[in-house]
């Protein structure tokens, strides 16, 4: 199943990827498992990439009301996005060998779009963020989402063969 490969994935390469979000010296917040190991955050990942996210982002009890809205809002509208990506992965793969001349601009042309789509998402959800957070937290957010993102790009790139 691609979305399981795809949540393998992320989970596999996460705890580099929010390591790497935290301020130099700084360590997970109490009571968090640890960024460190492959199988604590494959299960949030899996189980609860809200709890994930909200352990990551230290967010203040009014910050709290404001940062949540936004978040189920983005990923409500990143789902099709990423249906649609994984759509186009799929109909690479099954075209293989035979993939048509046709078929490779239609593919193609989709992918892309859909990558507009997400950039004019991503752009949006700032705005929204810059408005409701304080800047660092804001940019904060965007760059666990974005390392996240970044994991299922590779994820998807790595299965999708060059076209013949």
């Amino acid at each position: 199943n691609l979305e399981e490969d795809e949540m393998r994935a992320i989970a596999a390469v996460l705890p580099l990827a929010l390591a790497l979000a935290l301020p130099a010296g700084a360590q997970a917040p109490q009571g968090a498992p640890a960024a460190n190991t492959v199988e604590s955050v494959r299960k949030a990942v899996v189980e609860d990439k809200r709890a994930l996210v909200a352990r990551n982002m230290q967010l203040t009890a009014e910050e709290t009301k404001r940062f949540w809205p936004i978040y189920d809002n983005y990923q409500a509208k990143l789902a099709p996005i990423v249906q649609r990506q994984n759509r186009a992965v799929l109909d690479y793969v099954n075209a293989g060998e035979s993939i048509t001349e046709g078929n490779a601009k239609r593919i193609t042309a989709e992918v892309v779009a859909a990558d507009g789509e997400e950039q004019k998402l991503r752009e949006s959800t700032m705005k929204k963020l810059m408005s409701a957070l304080p800047p660092r937290k804001a940019a904060r957010y965007l760059q666990i989402e974005n390392k996240i993102r970044a994991i299922h790009r590779f994820d998807l790139a790595e299965r999708v063969p060059l076209v013949p």
